[in-house]
Formats: C-alpha cells, structure tokens, sequence
C-alpha cells in the first residue's frame, strides 16, 4: 500500500503545486501508515522533496522530449502505481494535472475526484470534500472503489514541510503511441507565473487600453503577483491570450486575486472564485464583481492604484 503523487515540473525545477500535492499526500500517507512516492519527469533537484516527506521518487527521464505527453505520462505514472500497489494517487487541478486525472484513473481501474479541497474525512471508504458548482458550493464525494485519483484544487492545502530520507531512482521514459507532435510552445512572459502564483493582479476594459497597463504590472511588481487580464482584454490584442483567466481561459486559486476595471461577468468570475480573498476597484458601483468580492473600492482605477502602488512600496522599504 502507497500514496503516489505526480509532481509537476517546468524545465526541471518543480512548481509549487508539486510541493503542495507532496505536502497533501505526506499526511495522507501518514494517517494511512504508507510511503508516499513521488513521480516526476527531468527534475533537476529531487533531493528538495525531502523537505515535504517524500520517501521515494521516479524520476523519468524524457531523453531531451520534455513536452507534456498524455500517452506518456499517464503510462509512466500508472507503472509506478502498479508497481507500488498504491491505492490513492494524487494530481493536481493543473490543465495537465486535469487532463492527466481521469485517464489515469481508467489505466490503474481508479474511481477520479476532482476538485478536492481538504483531507479526507475517512478512508474506509474513502470521503472527502470538494467543491462544485464552478466553486459556489462544496460537498462530500465518498468512493466505493478500492483505488483513487484525487485532483487537489490548487492552493486549497498549502505547503506544510516534513524531512524525510529520499530515495531517488531514475527511469527510461516509456516510448509513446501517440501520433501527435509538438510544433511550438508559447512562453508566457509573466515573472511569476498565474498557476504558482499567490497574489494575482487582474486588469479589464476599464483600463481603456495596452498602454495604461504599467498600472496592473507596478502594482504587480511591488507585491510579487501575477498579472492576468480578462477575455475581452485578450480578446482585443492588449494583452496575451496566456494572462486570460476565467471560465474559457486559466482558472485562478490565488490567496489573493485584485480585479482592476473588471466588470465581473459570470464567465469570469466562475474562473477566479477558488481564489480566497477577492479584491475589485472599479469606478462603476452596479458592476457584478463587487457581489462576489470580499473587499471593493468604488473609484477610477488610474487614480486609486498609484495611490495603492505607492504605499506598497513606502512600507517595503
């Protein structure tokens, strides 16, 4: 009996949702009285997953390919999951982690559970909480089958650190089936990308064009956040379609997500709800945003930001 945890890297360094799903799955495994196993692809420092209590890692060797392949992964992880005979395996709410999930799930004859938010209640059978409704609601998802997927929502756990002594072992990538190829990849230029990111300033319509929006990258910058923008801003050329949030574009689950001159369509808001605290400054006092909004500023954006900017970087000297 085992947990398995996918960590999710880029260019070899893990992400923090890699870290996150290690701190979740370390604690399941520890009410389970297992290993936790970790499966990642090219990663550069293994070792820094003993700070999460990962007992094992596979680290799978793509010989140069480190495009995300579904074929490929899912086959690499499935391996491990049989080979370790673990019974709960953990991705995370990713577009790849939500790709990754229910096809897995079909490879290791796994129930998948999406959108999990904390630890399981019971394990036998196994219960745990997770939202639905696009995020308005949450409910209790109990399992009659012997193994599981789970999908943690991204931020919903946190990274909770726990030593552990390693083992690291590396493997051959497994040769895929699959006849699709990589032609290019587009690089998002953000510092700090929207999926990792803890703080995540978003701009809309109300900035009036490409050209105001030093205001959402200063304010960025000063609190170490993503920037994002809303679909009819990517929609019109300001920005690129990579910072587009939403419901039709990146989902966001910040500690704190800020809504610059964003009505707050519905299509939006079902995109950024998992975010824990909502921030909008808008000069309209009807717009939608300030109902799902914990905090608002009714107010113009191009004078209220500066302001906000300025006194950010006043209390970091």
């Amino acid at each position: 009996m085992a947990v398995v945890v996918f960590i999710e890297s880029q260019e070899g360094e893990i992400k923090k949702a890699g870290f996150e799903l290690a701190s979740y799955g370390r604690s399941i495994s520890d009410a389970m009285k297992c290993d936790l196993i970790g499966v990642g692809f090219n990663i550069i420092d293994p070792k820094s997953l003993s700070n999460y209590g990962v007992d094992k890692l596979y680290n799978i060797e793509t010989r140069g390919d480190s495009f995300f392949d579904i074929e490929r992964y899912s086959s690499s992880i499935a391996s491990v999951v049989k080979k370790e005979n673990a019974n709960i395996v953990i991705v995370s709410s990713s577009a790849d982690g939500r790709y990754l999930g229910p096809i897995l799930s079909v490879k290791v004859d796994a129930a998948y559970i999406s959108n999990v938010v904390e630890l399981p209640s019971q394990y036998e059978p196994l219960t745990v909480k997770r939202s639905c409704f696009t995020n308005k609601a949450f409910n209790e998802t109990q399992s009659s089958k012997k193994n599981n997927v789970l999908s943690l929502s991204s931020n919903s756990f946190g990274l909770k650190e726990k030593s552990s002594n390693i083992k690291v072992f590396s493997e051959d990538f497994a040769p895929s089936s699959s006849t699709l190829k990589v032609s290019n990849l587009d690089k998002a230029s953000d510092k700090v990308s929207i999926a990792d990111a803890d703080i995540v300033v978003s701009g809309g319509r109300g900035l009036k064009g490409p050209e105001n929006w030093y205001l959402i990258e200063d304010l960025a910058e000063v609190m170490g956040a993503a920037t994002a923008c809303s679909k009819p801003v990517s929609d019109m050329g300001w920005r690129s379609h990579s910072e587009h949030v939403g419901q039709t574009g990146k989902p966001v689950a910040s500690n704190l997500y800020i809504a610059i001159g964003v009505s707050g369509a519905i299509q939006h808001l079902a995109g950024i709800n998992s975010s824990k605290v909502k921030v909008v400054i808008n000069n309209d006092p009807e717009a939608p945003f300030f109902k799902a909004a914990d905090y608002g500023i009714v107010g113009d954006a191009f004078e209220v930001v500066p302001k906000l900017t300025k006194k950010l970087k006043a209390r970091k000297l």
